[in-house]
């Protein structure tokens, strides 16, 4: 099974979410239409705006640690936004 780290924005609120997920399909379907409750279903709609794929599990959540940290949220805005 492989994991997807996944970074998604909603330009409409200027925020960011990043996760890890077995099924990024599903899981983004999940933040823009299926959830009832959660940080996400305020500032519907999200867009993808970048994967990374691990094979195991300890790997992504590792990754996706370290893309919620300050430094990975600043690598966020400059390098796959382009903002800042």
């Amino acid at each position: 099974m492989t994991y997807t780290v996944y970074v998604l924005y909603s330009s409409k609120f200027d925020k960011i979410y990043v996760g890890y997920s077995s099924n990024l399909k599903q899981r983004v379907l999940s933040h823009n239409k299926l959830a009832t409750k959660g940080w996400t279903i305020k500032f519907r709609p999200w867009e993808v705006v970048y994967t990374e794929s691990y094979v195991d599990k300890p790997s992504a959540m590792k990754r996706e640690k370290g893309l919620k940290s300050s430094r990975g949220r600043d690598f966020i805005r400059t390098k796959i936004l382009k903002k800042g």
